[in-house]
């Protein structure tokens, strides 16, 4: 039986291919898999930071500035100085952004609002641009999930202009579980800061831990899916009871209980 020879060269050709592939892929899983697990007990690394810690004794850096819409105030986000992890921010404008972290995938669509996600997120500056002062939104060191600030774009709301004068933070404030580290396993809590970071509001009661938000456009409102702490041990489990507040994005205030 005769072979053609261009059909033999081809399919030598294809699986040298599929074996050096495979064998690159085996390579980088396991540099990957080698990196992970270097050092795996100091967690503070990685999306986290050490309680009782102050905004001097950690190695920070100003990453950029934020164009708010409100043209007298700038925002500058500080992250954590690290070399062995992913540091990384993303902006989304309403029209853009989903948070993958949840099945629904719901739609981040809030008008006259745009977002930053943080990781290694410390802090947030406002600095007055007409007065030259500088301010920090909290006073010590946090991990910011989200920042909501006025978008520097002219948006609307039912074809009307709509113009926001508020920042909302989504944050980890606090070692609310005691195990030294402030980090995903800790309750997530949700503020409101005016626009001149003169007053800070905790929208969402301290027992309750943030999950996800919703938002509802024919009231100007937004939904907040909140678990609550119910033993008091600083970590919302599964089993533990979800609950929605609301608060109008016209004057937000603390939010109200819904169900």
């Amino acid at each position: 039986m005769k072979i053609n020879f261009q059909v033999y060269i081809t399919v030598i050709v294809i699986t040298s291919l599929i074996i050096s592939c495979s064998k690159r892929k085996s390579v980088v899983e396991e540099h990957i898999s080698l990196q992970a697990e270097s050092n795996p007990s100091d967690t503070s690394q990685f999306n986290s930071i050490k309680g009782n810690l102050s905004l001097n004794q950690l190695g920070t850096y100003p990453n950029r500035v934020v164009l708010t819409g409100l043209p007298q105030h700038r925002l500058v986000t500080i992250y954590k100085t690290i070399t062995s992890a992913k540091v990384s921010e993303r902006s989304y404008s309403y029209k853009s952004y989903y948070d993958y972290e949840y099945s629904e995938y719901e739609q981040f669509f809030m008008p006259g609002i745009d977002l930053i996600h943080g990781y290694n997120m410390l802090n947030i500056a406002h600095y007055d641009m007409i007065n030259e002062q500088v301010s920090l939104l909290f006073e010590q060191p946090v991990l910011v999930k989200s920042l909501y600030y006025p978008s520097f774009e002219q948006d609307s709301l039912d074809k009307k202009p709509i113009n926001r004068d508020f920042y909302l933070v989504s944050v980890y404030d606090e070692d609310t579980n005691q195990d030294t580290l402030i980090n995903k396993l800790d309750l997530r809590r949700f503020y409101h800061f005016n626009s001149a970071n003169n007053k800070k509001t905790q929208l969402i009661p301290p027992d309750y831990s943030v999950e996800r938000s919703q938002y509802d456009s024919k009231n100007d409102v937004m939904y907040i899916f909140a678990r609550q702490d119910i033993n008091k041990d600083g970590v919302v489990k599964k089993e533990e009871l979800l609950h929605v507040f609301w608060f109008s994005l016209k004057e937000p205030a603390e939010a109200k209980l819904m169900y």
